[in-house]
């Protein structure tokens, strides 16, 4: 089971902001089910639109949250951040002077005690990446324990980027699990959202930050795969070895071409072929392109991606 507290605060009595309760609204609908329909987090959804997200609120959530056994606590904050002498806070609608909201140590301190499997923290927010800085060399605060991870929109000296009032940070975070950063057989963890984030948020004064102490990542959506897993269950079948060439001839095209003469076994492979080269497992040795590789008589061989896939189909690991 995953369960996510998603938060998202526009109405501050001082400095209001705009777009972070569309912005929590948007993370908690991609994750709210799988590219099927099927089921994904059970998701809290808190937003100033509705109510006052309050210090004992917040708090509260994030506690239930930390506090369950889940195979991934998930929890996404979009709105002010500020840096004090505690270090870095998030800060809720009740903010006073010298206590503007939860401190992220206190988050974290939650996050490395919980006894969920894995642990997901995204915060959308200036100042973000304050959150696991180490307070003192000798504190319990000063590392993650295994299975915590934590995603932030932009370093503890920067302010977190807005685009026609919508943080770009999450805009890009929703992207990567629509599917942007899924593998090929469809899943996207943590650690590929920040790869997504990364690549594209170049544009942008703000860098993201990810910290990260797991063995095993668990992928926090599935969505439509780019290749059948039947598919890649036949790469061995293809290609005897990672390194070895499949031989094509011009009578591959001209199956392709003319069906009245037909080899199915011929034409099956050839397909099995061209959709490997489409998700880039698998590439032509000798041109450019399959259709001249075959006119020549040349061959294909599997990229070094290819390799990786075929290696986990033969220890059935796919």
């Amino acid at each position: 089971m995953k369960a996510a507290v998603v938060v998202g605060i526009d109405h501050y009595s001082h400095a209001p902001l705009l777009g972070c309760v569309e912005d929590a609204n948007s993370i908690a609908h991609v994750l709210d089910r799988h590219h099927d329909g099927s089921k994904n987090f059970s998701v809290k959804l808190l937003l100033s639109s509705r109510s006052a997200v309050t210090r004992p609120t917040l708090r509260e959530n994030v506690e239930r949250v930390m506090g369950g056994s889940f195979d991934v606590a998930l929890f996404y904050f979009a709105g002010h951040g500020i840096i004090n002498s505690a270090g870095g806070c998030i800060v809720t609608q009740d903010a006073a002077r010298y206590d503007e909201g939860i401190s992220m140590s206190d988050i974290l301190a939650l996050a490395n005690r919980s006894p969920s499997r894995e642990v997901i923290i995204i915060l959308d927010c200036c100042h973000s990446g304050a959150f696991g800085a180490v307070p003192a060399i000798d504190s319990p605060l000063s590392h993650l324990r295994e299975g915590v991870s934590v995603l932030c929109a932009s370093r503890s000296t920067e302010s977190a980027a807005e685009v026609d009032g919508r943080g770009v940070f999450t805009g890009l975070v929703v992207e990567a699990l629509y599917g942007g950063a899924s593998d090929l057989l469809g899943r996207i963890t943590i650690a590929d959202v920040f790869a997504f984030v990364d690549r594209h948020l170049g544009p942008w004064e703000q860098r993201p930050l990810f910290k990260c102490h797991v063995s095993q990542l668990v992928p926090l959506r599935s969505t439509n795969p780019r290749i059948g897993v039947s598919a890649l269950h036949r790469l061995p079948e293809v290609f005897a070895t990672p390194d070895s060439d499949y031989p094509l001839d011009p009578s591959y095209e001209s199956y392709e071409i003319d069906h009245a003469v037909s080899d199915r076994h011929r034409e099956e492979v050839y397909n099995l072929i061209r959709a490997y080269r489409s998700v880039g497992l698998v590439c032509a040795a000798t041109e450019q392109d399959l259709y001249l590789t075959a006119m020549s008589g040349g061959s294909c061989r599997l990229t070094k991606l290819g390799q990786y896939y075929w290696h986990l189909v033969k220890k059935h690991r796919v």
